[in-house]
């Protein structure tokens, strides 16, 4: 992964993660459902931009390298991940 994107994958993670603290100490006071129902959303939005930030380096890295290289096998691999990662998620 390139600096600039482990950067903010990073700065990513630890904002979810706070935002993660703050809904449990949310849930220990017994805050409003829908407002906790918010901030898990919002949690999980965050993760999924950290998905695609980091789908889009191994696209760019991995995935382009295999696919231009003179290797099949390499090439078949890094399509069937792409897939298997999409595959579990839709299953979900």
């Amino acid at each position: 992964m390139d600096q600039s994107t482990k950067k903010a994958v990073k700065q990513r993670l630890a904002s979810a993660a706070g935002h993660i603290n703050g809904i449990g100490r949310m849930v220990e006071e017994d805050a409003y459902c829908i407002d906790v129902i918010g901030q898990i959303h919002a949690v999980q939005a965050a993760l999924n931009k950290v998905s695609t930030m980091i789908l889009d380096n191994h696209l760019h890295t991995c995935v382009t390298t295999a696919v231009q290289g003179d290797d099949p096998e390499q090439r078949e691999r890094v399509l069937k991940e792409i897939t298997s990662v999409f595959a579990v998620t839709n299953k979900k």
